[in-house]
């Protein structure tokens, strides 16, 4: 038999956690001393400590361990639990990649600054143009926010108007407006340029007002990592006299499957400061 010292090695645990499986009967010693109180455990609870530890390590609760130790599951109830689990770190690794992605925008944010060329900025007028547009609401103008909102309000779009016999609509264009709710969120709307006439039960259809004058610069890649693109358009509006009073609106040129190659222009009204 070992102490619990020797079996906590061989684990590779700790005696405090040992002693804790213990106290809330998870894992209980083998035999313990009358006289001493010290714990000893066979080499084959070692096959059982390494059930614990595997079903703590896919996020399961030692309530639901044990639970599991015990049977208490039947086979179909097992199953549903562990595709849950599944499914929750599947989402956590997207969550994961997002932030990444974001990251790295910020980090060549960091790098670029006061470096980065604004050449490409141009300052043109923005014709009015009819679109057909689903809204939703988002937490905040972050793109770990507006990727989930408008991503499927144009998925939902696009599927409207095919329904409708559309073709050839496009492209799409969002713009943003607080939502009012003091809080910080934002009301995004996702267009799509349609010709006159068009009606689509449960989409609005409505011409989007142009801008007389509205700086421009365009982006080239995924969406999640505009970030340095739209900070060379704020810093070039703050350089040259401007000011603004709207989210900026995104025209989405190309979008081909691999969103690295996205090309995207995004257009924000100015006016003399």
């Amino acid at each position: 038999m070992f102490t619990i010292g020797d079996f906590a090695r061989h684990g590779r645990v700790s005696v405090r956690m040992l002693r804790h499986y213990d106290a809330i009967g998870l894992l209980r010693p083998a035999r313990v001393d009358p006289h001493t109180g010290y714990r000893f455990y066979t080499a084959d609870q070692l096959a059982l400590l390494n059930r614990v530890i595997a079903l703590k390590d896919l996020g399961f609760t030692l309530e639901q361990v044990g639970a599991i130790l015990d049977e208490k599951f039947d086979a179909d109830e097992l199953r549903g639990m562990l595709r849950l689990r599944q499914a929750e770190l599947e989402a956590a690794m997207a969550e994961a990649r997002a932030r990444l992605a974001q990251v790295g925008a910020r980090l060549r944010a960091i790098e670029s600054e006061g470096r980065m060329s604004t050449q490409d900025v141009v300052v043109k007028k923005i014709p009015a143009v009819r679109i057909a547009e689903l809204s939703g609401v988002a937490a905040s103008f972050g793109p770990q926010h507006i990727g989930p909102v408008i991503g499927p309000l144009y998925d939902e779009l696009c599927g409207r108007l095919e329904a409708a016999g559309l073709t050839g609509f496009g492209p799409g264009i969002a713009y943003y407006e607080d939502a009012g709710r003091g809080d910080g969120s934002v009301l995004v709307h996702a267009g799509m340029t349609v010709p006159e006439g068009t009606e689509v039960e449960g989409v609005e259809v409505r011409v989007l007002p142009g801008i007389e004058e509205a700086a421009t610069v365009v982006h080239r890649g995924s969406m999640d990592t505009i970030l340095p693109t739209a900070q060379t358009l704020a810093r070039w509006i703050e350089a040259n006299g401007y000011e603004t009073r709207h989210y900026a609106r995104e025209l989405y040129l190309e979008c081909p499957e691999d969103r690295s190659r996205w090309v995207t222009e995004l257009q924000e009204e100015i006016v003399r400061a």
